[in-house]
């Protein structure tokens, strides 16, 4: 039914054994075997999660060491490069495996572009960015998109959307909220940020004042199901039991909206989402209205890059955005997502297979997955 990548079952899977306090190679053969695949493909994703020790040459290294491949008979695996040392291994001097990668350099060097750039009161240029990482512009920003899936520019575009509504709710006036969040002008905040949030300023201050939302309470394969819109597209696609607690929840998020039955284009785009969940396929295509942070965005977007019939762990979610230590933060994100199937967070599960937590219940989940498994 799903998928596992090898980086998902190495962690699911670290079978080391010790012998008079020294750590062993491992000796699962088919965590071994996942692991080779790993280093024939030269995979960074797993770069320190283990080492390989090449027989022959007394040397350990990488996964991802470009230097030419041993044969399969002379290699053994460790967890860590002290017990590689430990039976008499010396370090590669070409991949450096007891250093950092060059993936985690990059992805550090962007990480602390990222953290000048939340830092910054009006943005900072490319080429000042990469001054600071020790890059080219070129290199530096095709780098930065790699790692967050996002130009600088778009990067503090959200930052700037994150700050303002922060400040919306308590600043004085909306002009002084829009010039605290960066913006240079009110001018140039309407002409291109009304969009981060989903509807003017002035409405989003008053708790959703004056937008429209269409919504509709249907029953489902999954028990009842509500899908609710604004004018920029779908906000919420939510399961339950009770359709009166599901409008109650809806009505908590936008407590001073205006609610009204779905027009034309609403009720096309709820049967999209129905026969979405009796015959999942591809990839549920709707105009979609969600706010988040940076980092949830990047999880969302990355989620529905998740083919229909596989599943990711969420160590390899974090991992394909450049960040392979924030699984919890991965999980926290699907934790948030409202628009059920639409970023399908259903296919997000543990290393080990288990289908872990879902918001909408397991039984859902695994429903779902089911269901896409047999298409």
């Amino acid at each position: 039914m799903g998928h596992v990548t090898p980086s998902n079952a190495m962690s699911a899977n670290r079978t080391s054994r010790r012998l008079n306090g020294r750590v062993l190679p491992t000796t699962d053969a088919k965590v071994d075997a996942q692991r080779w695949a790993a280093v024939v493909a030269r995979d960074s994703h797993v770069d320190g999660e283990f080492v390989y020790a090449v027989r022959s040459t007394g040397i350990f290294c990488r996964p991802s060491c470009p230097s030419r491949m041993a044969k399969r008979e002379n290699v053994v695996f460790y967890e860590t490069t002290d017990a590689a040392r430990a039976d008499g291994y010396r370090a590669c001097l070409r991949c450096k495996p007891e250093g950092l990668s060059l993936e985690r350099q990059r992805t550090d060097a962007v990480q602390a572009a990222c953290r000048l750039l939340e830092a910054s009161e009006s943005g900072l240029a490319l080429a000042e960015l990469a001054r600071g990482a020790g890059l080219s512009p070129h290199h530096f920003h095709r780098s930065f998109k790699q790692v967050t899936g996002l130009t600088p520019k778009r990067y503090f575009d959200a930052v700037r959307a994150r700050r303002l509504q922060a400040a919306l709710p308590v600043a004085p006036t909306i002009t002084e909220a829009i010039f605290d969040a960066g913006f240079n002008s009110s001018g140039r905040f309407y002409d291109k940020g009304t969009a981060s949030l989903g509807m003017a300023p002035s409405v989003f201050r008053q708790g959703g004042l004056g937008q429209r939302i269409r919504y509709a309470v249907e029953p489902c394969a999954l028990g009842v199901i509500i899908v609710a819109a604004t004018p920029q597209g779908v906000c919420a696609i939510e399961f339950g039991d009770s359709g009166h607690a599901l409008i109650e929840r809806l009505r908590a998020r936008f407590p001073q909206a205006a609610f009204e039955p779905g027009d034309p284009d609403f009720r096309r785009w709820l049967g999209q989402v129905l026969a979405y969940i009796d015959q999942p396929k591809g990839l549920l295509d709707l105009p979609l209205d969600i706010q988040g942070t940076v980092f949830q965005r990047r999880v969302w977007q990355a989620l529905r890059e998740i083919p229909s019939g596989q599943t990711r762990s969420y160590s390899a979610v974090a991992a394909a955005i450049g960040q392979p230590s924030a699984a919890r933060a991965v999980a926290r994100a699907c934790a948030t997502n409202a628009v059920a199937v639409a970023v399908p967070c259903h296919r997000v599960v543990r290393s080990d297979g288990d289908l872990s937590g879902y918001r909408w219940g397991i039984e859902r989940k695994a429903e779902l997955l089911r269901r896409e498994a047999k298409k």
